[in-house]
């Protein structure tokens, strides 16, 4: 795990009607039971596929937080063509989240925890921000064999996910979202 990160220049892809279909983000807010006085972080966030409408959410700031610069450039534009202006950005890894403890209502990981050098570590910093009752939902890639994604080395069973998740003092729930892709809903406790 932690092979490889997201080429900025396939940016697109991460808005196509195929990732539409395949992640429709209405079913993802749903699972994340959003309301209008949470506070969101958006780890790896991107160019705000999930971002832009979890700010159309809450009333409160949503905090993106992306490595790559060139990510959280193109989300500032997209943010701004669509008027959105509840967004603070960061740049940051996932281990070292420049975001206050026990700040964070709801967070939303999708389809970049296989790319932390450690998931542990990248555990206890989402804990660290989480509220006690907060919420943290997690998209991934299935251990399965595909014609996109990562290779299957690098992809993390959702068991295993679950398991980990349980070891960190999180309650856990399991989704199958597509073929290739599962979330896993996992609550502070």
């Amino acid at each position: 795990m932690g092979g490889h990160r997201f080429n900025p220049e396939k940016a697109d892809k991460l808005l196509s009607e195929d990732r539409q279909q395949q992640l429709p983000y209405k079913q993802i807010m749903d699972m994340l039971e959003l309301s209008k006085r949470d506070v969101i972080a958006d780890l790896g966030a991107g160019n705000g596929y999930f971002t832009i409408p979890m700010a159309g959410h809450t009333k409160e700031p949503v905090y993106a937080v992306d490595i790559e610069p060139e990510m959280i450039d193109m989300l500032k534009n997209r943010a701004a063509e669509a008027r959105v202006n509840n967004i603070d950005y960061l740049i940051s890894d996932l281990e070292h989240i420049p975001i206050d403890s026990q700040s964070v209502d709801k967070v939303m990981v999708s389809l970049v925890i296989h790319e932390v050098p450690s998931i542990e570590n990248a555990l206890t910093e989402i804990r660290r921000i989480l509220k006690p009752g907060g919420i943290v939902l997690f998209i991934e890639w299935e251990a399965i064999e595909t014609d996109d994604g990562p290779p299957i080395h690098e992809k993390i069973p959702s068991g295993e996910l679950a398991e980990t998740l349980q070891a960190q003092g999180f309650e856990t729930t399991v989704f199958q979202l597509y073929s290739s892709h599962y979330a896993i809903k996992a609550k502070r406790v």
